[in-house]
């Protein structure tokens, strides 16, 4: 590769360009192998997909656990009332670092959905024309536009928690940061009136959460009777 990129000394973005490519075609290497292998031992796409939406679903449970929990500390730091002040703190950045993993895992759990079932309706699509009943290929191509909607529903659901989470996490970064370098009474009473919202904020995500997570049970149990 440096060979090559000394071809080109005057075109810096080649390098980002064919290092991008690169990355796309090993990741799309490393799928196919993946489903290969996967297929000898009888689990195929449709299998993974309803393993990631299961994933997915418990990330968020643990996620929505996470923020209540970290709001329970906030709103303990906020009315402390004698103590150890920064062990007060330093819980309540734990429960925020913690927040933040959930969220993470979150959104990685939503793009490995994403990822799979592109792979799988891909492939449905295709295996559409290898049909030569024509009332079996209508009975399947029927099914694969009801769960293609479906899907849509549940993504769309599990997109719309995981866009709560960020103003969340922002905000609860805010105040641990303030707090971190403003650990005293006047900096906690200060920020007393940002409980409110955050506790709002916090109530909005957990309902989308659990309607994800019903959204998600509602796919699963569909997609069985498919």
């Amino acid at each position: 590769m440096h060979t090559i990129y000394n071809f080109y000394p005057a075109l810096p973005g080649l390098q980002k360009k064919l290092a991008a490519v690169t990355v796309l075609f090993l990741l799309s290497a490393c799928s196919t192998v993946y489903y290969e292998t996967m297929e000898q031992f009888g689990i195929h796409k449709r299998d993974i997909l309803v393993d990631r939406v299961e994933q997915a679903r418990d990330s968020q449970e643990a996620a929505k656990e996470q923020f209540s929990s970290a709001l329970e500390q906030f709103s303990a730091l906020l009315n402390f009332n004698g103590g150890d002040l920064q062990e007060t703190y330093e819980s309540l950045n734990r429960e925020f670092e913690k927040s933040e993993e959930r969220a993470s895992s979150v959104s990685e759990r939503i793009r490995a959905v994403e990822s799979v079932s592109a792979d799988l309706f891909e492939e449905w699509e295709e295996e559409l024309s290898l049909y030569t009943s024509q009332s079996l290929r209508a009975s399947s191509e029927s099914s694969l536009r009801s769960t293609r909607v479906r899907y849509e529903q549940l993504v769309a659901s599990m997109h719309s928690a995981e866009n709560k989470m960020t103003p969340v996490i922002n905000a609860f970064r805010d105040q641990v940061l303030f707090l971190k370098h403003n650990l005293n009474s006047r900096a906690i009473a200060s920020l007393r009136t940002e409980l409110s919202t955050i506790e709002d904020d916090i109530s909005e995500l957990i309902q989308d959460m659990e309607a994800s997570i019903a959204e998600s049970n509602r796919f699963l149990s569909e997609l069985a009777i498919i």
